[in-house]
């Protein structure tokens, strides 16, 4: 609080009760709304903390000036604190219980007429949204957002301290490293036609603090990646909670971060529950992909999806005998208590699934035990019978089908768990279901250059180190590597890391590179491990998804101060630009403009 001789203010817009009833006092602000009552005008003056209702009257000197001015407009008022009547008292507002008659204004900041509102929450398009950031970051939820955000932040930082670990900044101007995305390069002025990258993620600098003997490393970094903008991805920059430590298991990796992450979502969880520390499920990959259709599971959603191929091996319906006799899978997706359900939400799901791409979506219908549609009529009434049995269905409950090749089957039937879930109100609210994805396969083919690939992070521990990468058939290895996912949303990533150099050099060979090749590309880190290094492991977090998640926000631009449109421009300052004639040549740079269409 100011004294009252401050040029500005006393109090701030939400620092003023019934106490201070009697009071002279100063406030400033912008004029979020006027409303004129017959020569009595009421003004809610709002600050970065809240909003003060400001009276003025006939027998006001400020009446006139408040009155011919825009709202949005900055102003000092000078006034005395006065209770509302009891009729009058809003109860939303912490200051709902007093007003201030202004006895004078002072006008600091004229603004033009509005090209977009600021008070009330109604759409707006995203172009003018993201061209005034300014204004709508004034917005109350979006503005709310925004401080919601640095908490967390703050937070993070706290659980993170108190847990051991120290932060540490890494390098922004790096070279380009194989994080699966394309780089952002940074032409060298002084090294003409060589290039910096910026960091996709920290991953080669924490490693290497760990063989320098930091023992327990993070930073809420930021990370860089020329990648296409979705709902869940913001296009440029994002921020993760970066971490890592030496001598480690996976396990004490996860033990170590359950009370952080959790306790990140409980702290900020208004009453919505969340999965206790020491109790998020550890669910493998292989399980996830036929359980749920997806690495992402969404554990809100109670439906579990199961493989049903040797039941149709014999069959009467010749399609899904066909495709399971030829190495393909069929998986059923459970539809409970659908008895009441027309024919036509079966098949609006069939045609949902082909304008989805599938071939389609097969069904069988039960009412009172009778069981309908043509799959249930092929196959017969005991087939039926036998099949809803193991499964645990009742007499009322619908079963949807996926079949097809593996891979193709689980993503369908888990985009059709996710639509049936919401179709029939099943997704648990008012929740953070958080649980780990592990042991995912290591590598995986790649069938554009019909090779072998790694599947995630290059710098992961195969299980089974050298031996395994030697004797097994690389796509049968797992390697030690966990996400986090809350809610359908993969929020965090993570292993424990190849600190061999033998080894690291073997991983590689198998995905077609050599010795050299990894010595000229991972040069640090290759080093690095010939002169003693500890095992080490780590993860890292999305902040903005878990800010996204814990606002309840369905896009990341609703907790970004400054973000881009979908199109990578960030309409507000210009970017990006077209740089002057002079700073290309000192850079040694010439633009070949691409072919036109």
């Amino acid at each position: 609080m100011h004294s009252p001789a401050h040029p500005y203010r006393s109090h701030t817009c939400a620092g003023l009760s019934s106490a201070n009833v009697g009071e002279t006092v100063k406030l400033s602000g912008w004029v979020h709304r006027k409303r004129d009552h017959g020569g009595v005008l009421f003004v809610d003056l709002r600050d970065h903390y809240g909003i003060t209702q400001i009276v003025a009257d006939a027998d006001s000197a400020a009446l006139p000036l408040l009155e011919g001015l825009r709202v949005e407009s900055v102003v000092t008022i000078d006034g005395l604190v006065k209770a509302r009547s009891a009729a009058t008292v809003n109860a939303n507002l912490p200051t709902g219980a007093i007003e201030v008659y202004a006895r004078e204004a002072t006008v600091l900041s004229r603004a033009e007429e509005l090209p977009m509102p600021v008070a009330g929450e109604q759409e707006y398009p995203e172009d003018i949204r993201l061209r005034y950031r300014f204004l709508d970051l004034r917005r109350e939820t979006l503005h709310a957002n925004i401080v919601r955000r640095t908490k967390v932040i703050s937070d993070m930082r706290r659980r993170m301290e108190a847990a051991g670990f120290t932060e540490y900044s890494t390098p922004i101007l790096t070279a380009s490293s194989p994080e699966g995305a394309r780089d952002f390069l940074v032409p060298s002025r002084i090294h003409p036609g060589k290039f910096y990258a910026l960091p996709q993620a920290p991953q080669q600098y924490k490693q290497l603090l760990m063989v320098a003997g930091f023992d327990r490393y993070f930073q809420i970094a930021p990370c860089f990646r020329d990648e296409d903008p979705r709902a869940d991805r913001l296009p440029g920059e994002f921020y993760q909670l970066d971490l890592e430590m030496s001598f480690v298991t996976q396990e004490e990796v996860w033990e170590t971060m359950e009370p952080v992450i959790g306790g990140v979502f409980e702290a900020f969880a208004e009453g919505r529950s969340v999965t206790p520390t020491g109790q998020f499920p550890r669910i493998p990959y292989a399980e996830s992909i036929l359980k749920y259709g997806s690495d992402k599971p969404d554990l809100r959603n109670p439906l579990l999806i199961s493989d049903v191929g040797a039941h149709f091996t014999t069959s009467g319906f010749g399609l899904f005998e066909k495709i399971v006799g030829s190495g393909g899978v069929v998986r059923a997706i459970p539809a409970p208590n659908t008895a009441e359900k027309s024919r036509k939400f079966f098949d609006e799901m069939n045609d949902w699934a082909r304008a989805e791409g599938y071939a389609g979506l097969g069904y069988v219908t039960r009412k009172g035990g009778e069981f309908g549609g043509p799959i249930a009529k092929n196959h017969g009434t005991e087939g039926m019978e036998k099949l809803y049995a193991e499964l645990g269905l009742g007499a009322d409950d619908g079963l949807f089908f996926a079949a097809g090749k593996a891979d193709q089957a689980a993503k369908l039937a888990g985009l059709a768990r996710t639509r049936v879930g919401e179709q029939l109100g099943l997704i648990e609210q008012d929740c953070f279901k958080l649980c780990w994805i592990v042991d995912f396969p290591f590598y995986e083919w790649d069938e554009d250059n019909k090779k072998v690939e790694f599947s995630h992070n290059p710098f992961s521990m195969p299980q089974g180190g050298m031996e395994a990468l030697t004797h097994q058939d690389p796509l049968t290895i797992n390697a030690f590597q966990y996400d986090l996912v809350c809610n359908g949303f993969e929020i965090a990533s993570g292993s424990i890391r190849n600190q061999s150099p033998e080894t690291m050099v073997k991983a590689f060979e198998l995905v077609g590179l050599t010795k050299e090749d990894v010595e000229e590309r991972f040069g640090g880190l290759y080093r690095a491990f010939q002169y003693g290094a500890p095992p080490h492991g780590g993860m890292a977090a999305g902040v903005d998804r878990i800010v996204m998640l814990i606002c309840g926000a369905q896009n990341l631009r609703e907790i970004t101060l400054f973000p881009m449109n979908q199109r990578a421009e960030d309409l507000l300052m210009g970017a990006p630009s077209l740089p002057e004639p002079r700073q290309m040549r000192e850079l040694h740079l010439r633009v070949v403009e691409p072919p036109k269409a």
